[in-house]
């Protein structure tokens, strides 16, 4: 195939962007070029690489292209700025996207990225660590923080620690709710939050301390700190990371032995990137300092 690097920058941008438009916006060129372009990029491969909806969706083939386009944009990217292109930085940063845990952004993910070497674009995917490796198997990023350890088809892992969750609340709805201690009972009636209808920590370790399957009350909180300022207001019980504890946010465990270590890993493509490498290097410094 002859694939010319304008035809996959085309189509990363309409992937990235969701339209022919805002692809045409984000290269500088028009909707028609852009247009031209994707054909005779399928033209190259000899099949339908993008679904002409809203947004532009990529087929099978498609993402198996948009992944060599991501691969030979960060390699051009790397190149760039290993030959000191003083326009690099400016018209055309690396741009590096990642799929990360909402928990891990909240506490320790962010500081890193701040730490993180300059001339780099980061697209942040928030997702829950469970399911950030389809991210991984479908080309939208480069890199992933996971609960997975098995890796990824074309990808190298690495165990970065484990984050505790405790069951928390607050001392009025811990009278109330569980005045006998945390039996089947009591959790089968007491408001629980999740932070989305993916999320099944809370009834993890319910499972796993009562050997019971329960159906509470439930309010969906789809925010890391909006979930355990909810806690806080006394709506339900979670599970609430170590890393984010305060103390005035006066939260009790249920049950000092009740919490689970959720691990974590950091996956990423097998491509000789001194960004990557880079980006990989610092998450790691940073997560020996904040995981158990």
């Amino acid at each position: 195939m002859d694939l010319q690097l304008d035809q996959l920058r085309a189509l990363d941008a309409v992937i990235s962007e969701g339209t022919f438009e805002a692809a045409a916006r984000r290269l500088s060129v028009t909707a028609s070029a852009i247009s031209q372009r994707i054909k005779a990029l399928e033209d190259a491969a000899g099949r339908i690489l993008v679904q002409r909806t809203k947004p532009v969706r990529p087929t099978e083939s498609g993402l198996a292209v948009l992944r060599l386009a991501r691969q030979i944009e960060l390699l051009t990217g790397d190149t760039a700025l290993e030959l000191g292109d003083e326009q690099q930085p400016a018209h055309r940063p690396v741009r590096i996207p990642i799929a990360v845990n909402a928990d891990s952004l909240q506490t320790w993910v962010m500081p890193a990225l701040g730490r993180a070497a300059a001339g780099v674009n980061y697209e942040i995917h928030r997702e829950d660590e469970e399911h950030t490796t389809r991210y991984l198997r479908d080309g939208t990023v480069m890199a992933a923080i996971t609960s997975t350890a098995a890796p990824v088809q074309g990808c190298t892992v690495r165990r970065l620690g484990a984050m505790r969750y405790r069951a928390m609340a607050v001392p009025d709805f811990v009278r109330d709710w569980f005045p006998d201690g945390p039996t089947a009972q009591a959790f089968a009636a007491a408001p629980v939050i999740l932070f989305d209808r993916k999320d099944d920590l809370q009834f993890r370790l319910v499972r796993q301390y009562t050997r019971k399957p329960v159906d509470p009350p439930r309010h969906y909180i789809p925010s890391s700190a909006g979930f355990v300022e909810a806690i806080r207001l006394g709506l339900g019980w979670g599970m609430v990371p170590d890393l984010q504890r305060r103390p005035r946010d006066n939260l009790i465990p249920l049950d000092d032995k009740m919490f689970i270590d959720v691990p974590l890993y950091w996956q990423q493509w097998k491509l000789d990137s001194p960004a990557l490498g880079r980006l990989a290097a610092t998450i790691a410094e940073a997560a020996a300092e904040a995981l158990l």
